[in-house]
């Protein structure tokens, strides 16, 4: 099979809470009775995703990255909240629009994708398992999305 443009450029996966989504921003928006009465199981608050902003930098950064990379959203959503699931659908598409369409994965296991990078600011649910380099968003050496972007133009 002949070789084509599409599948010559390296993979790479991004996370979304905390890395393309601000998760406290849907906090923010939630009355304080809610926040209260949700606790630490916030993520489980129905709409919550709907409700949630981009990072600072998260969309011009995924639209130029979806230009170099072979490039897949690939998210965790909390199993007690089916809302979830298609809130980050309804959330791609509206920030992300035609560069994210049918590139978004739910899982809980990271670590069963293929590929050459993953950013995300966590270790938990594969990453640390992950066969390609993690990028650890929100760390010292990847506080935000410019260091992310120098480092993957580069590697493109």
């Amino acid at each position: 099979m002949a070789s084509t443009p599409e599948n010559t450029k390296k993979t790479l996966y991004i996370d979304m809470d905390n890395v393309l989504v601000n998760f406290k921003s849907g906090i923010d928006k939630l009355p304080p009775d809610q926040v209260a009465a949700a606790g630490d199981e916030l993520d489980n608050v129905p709409g919550i995703f709907s409700l949630m902003e981009p990072m600072p930098g998260a969309v011009a950064a995924f639209t130029e990255l979806s230009t170099l990379f072979d490039i897949y959203i690939l998210s965790t959503a909390p199993w007690g909240n089916p809302t979830a699931w298609s809130d980050k659908l309804l959330w791609a598409k509206r920030y992300l629009g035609k560069p994210a369409e049918k590139r978004l994965i739910l899982s809980h296991h990271k670590n069963l994708n293929r590929g050459d990078f993953i950013v995300d600011d966590r270790t938990k649910h594969g990453v640390d398992k992950f066969q390609g380099k993690h990028l650890h968003f929100g760390t010292p050496d990847w506080p935000d999305w410019q260091p992310v972007l120098t480092y993957l133009r580069s590697h493109a």
